[in-house]
């Protein structure tokens, strides 16, 4: 259970590093919408709002900027990230062109440990579907995502991969939903399904078959980026790499 509470109590933290939970407050702040994108994010006043030192919050936010949900100006601070749609779609482009890269080698080379794990994430995002729990699905599948291209075995692909994933917007698809709520369950449960056979895919080695659920999974979250986002529908349609 990640913390809520706009102080910090000192012995819900000793789970985990102060730093992670400061992380997770902010992270639920700018996925409720609390935060905007390109609004800054003063460490003085949340180490204020907090009670804690501004050690850790500086820590925090340094946590965000990794994670690709901030970035910080030089001389002037951290701000919550805001993307142009030519950026958020040169994203989709990419994760589309590596997980089907990876994919394509996962198939042949994943493990029964790590179908074992992924499905054992995927089983985890099956009854998340609450708006508090919006945080945490962002970060399983956040891991899903990265298991699946680890398991393609490309050391260099994954260390791109996570470059262009901290530059994709999934967050601000998190928080369309948070201010639709009537579109959680649905959108939810479809990312569920997507990801379950993706797995089934790979555990049975059927590259073809893996690489299509991955493809039509990543090309549903560009239609998500046309509906949510207001992305333009023929810069998203730009980047789309051609199907085998």
């Amino acid at each position: 259970m990640m913390l809520d509470e706009s102080r910090i109590n000192i012995e819900q933290v000793q789970r985990k590093p102060l730093k992670e939970e400061i992380f997770e407050i902010l992270h639920k702040r700018i996925i409720s919408g609390k935060y905007r994108p390109g609004d800054w994010l003063r460490q003085e006043e949340i180490a204020s709002q907090l009670g804690v030192s501004q050690t850790p919050v500086r820590e925090a936010l340094d946590l965000l900027v990794s994670a690709g949900l901030a970035e910080r100006e030089p001389f002037k601070g951290v701000r919550v990230l805001q993307l142009s749609h030519e950026e958020i779609a040169e994203s989709f482009g990419m994760r589309l062109f590596l997980e089907c890269a990876a994919v394509t080698s996962a198939a042949k080379m994943i493990s029964e440990g790590q179908v074992a794990a992924l499905f054992q994430l995927v089983d985890q995002t099956k009854d998340l579907l609450s708006l508090n729990d919006m945080s945490t699905q962002w970060h399983l599948n956040r891991e899903f995502h990265r298991g699946v291209v680890d398991a393609g075995g490309n050391a260099l692909l994954t260390r791109i991969y996570i470059t262009v994933m901290n530059s994709f917007p999934d967050w601000m698809l998190y928080e369309y939903m948070f201010r639709h709520p009537e579109l959680l369950v649905e959108s939810l449960q479809q990312e569920y399904n997507e990801h379950l056979e993706i797995v089934k895919s790979l555990a049975v080695h059927d590259v073809q078959k893996s690489i299509s659920e991955t493809r039509k999974h990543i090309l549903n979250l560009g239609d998500e980026l046309v509906d949510y986002l207001d992305v333009p529908k023929d810069i998203i349609l730009s980047r789309e790499i051609p199907q085998r």
